[in-house]
């Protein structure tokens, strides 16, 4: 018995039944059209193999997990601006569900779990849409100019373990406060406020001003789309359901963190949160003197820059790492008030 690993795709026509039966003729020769003009071009540019046609369906190996995504990304977008002149509900579109698993070889053919599991995440993906195995999400993720909605674990036929599935969203797709459909970078984060752990309420502008500064930091990376200030810090002190944050958002990261300080000393714990997921990409905690402030804090925004697998730019890592004062007296807020005056990052 012959066995690999290998990406499956398998897509199907939506509502393929209705369509049919409005217009049998028409939706064959539409849906010929489409695979002939759209999908196996597709397929063929990402290296993959039409393992075999089932009537409106399709089964494809992939010997890339990020080629099957792009390719059916691809497809997707190819699809939805096909037949213009058609309404919505009239348009031949597909649903599509990406696994990468073990799967047993028989002469062109492919079976087992694998493929079952690919089926099963195609019937689960919206119209028009992409759903993926949790491996396939792990596998791509920074790697496709996309977001990730998690739909939670899925019991389904056959199976006897449920399936956790996400729904891919392209980039070009999210909405929010950030910059027009196609200009937000694939990667994006909210820094929600440091929690202030010292005990004293007075030291609120300390861990305020520590998180406001990795805001602005981390806003000078042009690979990184970074929420404001006034966003992030609406969450200030309640308790952080960090994928429903994402998701209102549309984050792919969350950081949170905490600042203890005491006499001279700082500790500042710091934690990279998978949006999607809830779980943490990087977590690092630190105890430094008071005034390595500022040093730590470039520390910090380029971990957390290297978590993300971004590259920084020269003139970024300059801009970063460049102070108007070194002074931690720049933390401490007028007699009058508890605001600490901001200092520059020019």
């Amino acid at each position: 018995m012959q066995r690999r690993l290998t990406a499956i795709l398998s897509a199907d026509v939506a509502d393929y039944s209705g369509l049919m039966e409005a217009d049998e003729a028409g939706t064959l020769d539409r849906l010929k059209v489409n695979r002939s003009q759209i999908f196996d071009p597709c397929v063929a540019t990402h290296g993959g193999r039409v393992v075999k046609l089932m009537g409106d369906g399709a089964l494809v190996e992939f010997a890339s997990v990020i080629a099957a995504v792009n390719c059916a990304l691809e497809i997707q977008d190819a699809t939805a601006r096909a037949e213009p002149e058609r309404t919505e509900a009239k348009r031949i579109v597909y649903r599509i569900g990406i696994n990468l698993g073990d799967v047993i070889v028989e002469g062109d053919d492919i079976y087992g779990e694998g493929v079952n599991v690919a089926a099963r995440l195609q019937s689960i993906a919206p119209v028009g849409g992409i759903a993926l195995s949790a491996t396939v999400r792990d596998h791509v993720l920074g790697k496709v100019p996309c977001a990730f909605e998690d739909l939670g674990e899925h019991t389904v036929k056959n199976l006897e373990r449920p399936v956790h599935v996400f729904v891919l969203r392209p980039a070009e797709h999210s909405s929010g406060e950030g910059p027009k459909p196609g200009t937000r970078p694939r990667l994006s984060i909210c820094v929600l406020p440091f929690a202030n752990m010292s005990g004293d309420p007075e030291q609120e502008y300390f861990s305020d001003g520590i998180s406001e500064d990795i805001i602005t930091d981390l806003s000078k990376v042009s690979a990184l789309w970074v929420a404001a200030r006034n966003t992030s810090f609406t969450f200030k002190g309640k308790h952080v359901d960090a994928p429903q944050i994402a998701r209102q958002l549309k984050v792919s990261h969350l950081l949170e963190g905490s600042v203890r300080k005491a006499g001279g000393r700082v500790r500042i714990t710091a934690q990279l949160i998978d949006g999607a997921t809830g779980g943490h990409i990087w977590a690092e905690r630190y105890d430094r003197d008071l005034n390595d402030i500022f040093a730590l804090q470039d520390e910090i925004s380029q971990a957390i820059v290297a978590a993300l697998k971004l590259k920084l730019l020269p003139e970024e890592k300059k801009a970063i790492e460049q102070r108007g004062t070194t002074n931690p007296e720049a933390y401490k807020p007028p007699a009058a008030a508890c605001r600490h005056p901001r200092r520059s990052n020019a």
